[in-house]
């Protein structure tokens, strides 16, 4: 449906207030920098809600869009204060997204209600494989999230999830209907990055053609798994010249580095550190790896596609599979196996997919159609005027 059309669908200047917990590198940090601005070129007034200071992907809040600080740095300490800001404004719709978050927006839009404060709709969001996620947490947390979760979702006017994996694993976890959950492409990618010939960043690994690079990145952590891609990376540079540099920080940095050490290819393996816009490293890396135990969607493997990279994965919930269509745009291995990881890296730096191919896969995240597939998803227009 084109703009003329919607525009005639539209009231002017909605309100769509976004609550979000985004205080680190998260999907939520990044698909928020691409949705929030989208919605506002939409012709929408976004509200971002502040808990506490949002990560570097926020840092510049862009225009048509409003912080409203809730004076707290607890999401269940800032109740009183979103309560009345949905008693002031009166947002069409308010999106939340992580667990505590939609609790709290929950009963914050139960209590507005009921003292007069306009029928906003609550849409719930989320972008991790929560039956996986919870199990690293205690029994106690288990047992509230758990329960919460079937409890009160079914509550919310409209629930978004990254992929139908995600999807299908908070319906068996939580009890609620499949057909309640709607599958949303997260805003990844901007449409420029099919075709944009991004320059060489300033790096000497980057370009050699003598010198094969092999990328990850991602927070340094325990999900992750950079160890495995460290011991399959070592595996592969015993057969042939090549080098591994991961993006991004975390605790694991230093653990990281000795297994390098550790395994003899100290010298070929980089961590600069966090990348805001990994785009350029990507595009002039020869093959990007992806080892994660579990994850929501896998921004990183869309990033790498657009800029028709190729992409070796593990075979992880949630994510993985869907985007690299059953292994058709590129391999996956089992979770945690460095040998298989390495067959399959070795594999694709000698037989790399069509460029096209691999753009062609990531297209669904372009960032204006997900905003599209998001508006639909909160019954509003796609353009507000």
């Amino acid at each position: 449906m084109d703009r003329e059309r919607h525009l005639t669908m539209a009231t002017t200047a909605q309100r769509i207030a976004c609550f979000f917990s985004t205080s680190g590198h998260s999907g939520v940090d990044r698909a928020a920098k691409h949705l929030i601005p989208a919605l506002a070129r939409r012709g929408y007034r976004v509200d971002l809600l502040k808990v506490r200071r949002h990560g570097p992907h926020l840092d510049t809040i862009p225009d048509g869009v409003s912080v409203v600080d809730l004076g707290s740095r607890h999401t269940y300490a800032c109740l009183p204060a979103l309560v009345r800001y949905l008693r002031r404004e009166r947002p069409a719709v308010m999106l939340s997204d992580k667990d505590r978050v939609n609790r709290t927006a929950l009963l914050a839009v139960w209590v507005a209600r009921r003292l007069g404060g306009g029928p906003t709709r609550l849409v719930f969001s989320s972008g991790t494989t929560i039956s996986i996620d919870l199990a690293t947490r205690g029994a106690l947390e288990r047992w509230v999230q758990r329960t919460s979760m079937g409890r009160l979702y079914p509550f919310a006017d409209q629930v978004i999830v990254t992929s139908a994996g995600v999807a299908d694993d908070m319906a068996r976890y939580t009890g609620l209907a499949r057909e309640r959950i709607r599958v949303v492409p997260s805003p990844v990618v901007p449409a420029s990055l099919f075709t944009e010939d991004l320059a060489r960043p300033d790096h000497p690994w980057l370009g050699r053609s003598d010198m094969p690079l092999i990328l990850g990145a991602g927070e340094l952590c325990r999900r992750k798994d950079f160890e495995t891609l460290l011991r399959a990376f070592a595996r592969v540079r015993a057969q042939r010249p090549c080098r591994l540099m991961i993006l991004g920080q975390g605790r694991a940095r230093e653990r990281l580095l000795a297994l390098a050490a550790e395994l003899g290819v100290a010298e070929d393996v980089a961590l600069p550190g966090f990348v805001p816009e990994p785009y350029a490293f990507m595009a002039h890396a020869d093959l990007f790896a992806f080892t994660s135990r579990w994850e929501g969607l896998g921004f990183v493997i869309i990033e790498a596609l657009a800029v028709g990279t190729p992409v070796v994965a593990t075979d992880c919930p949630s994510g993985p599979r869907e985007i690299l269509q059953d292994g058709r745009i590129g391999p996956l291995v089992p979770v945690g196996d460095a040998s298989a990881l390495a067959a399959a890296m070795l594999q694709t730096l000698d037989a790399p997919p069509p460029t096209a191919l691999l753009r062609d896969a990531a297209r669904p995240y372009e960032i204006e159609a997900s905003t599209d597939a998001y508006l639909d998803a909160m019954r509003l227009p796609r353009w507000a005027g």
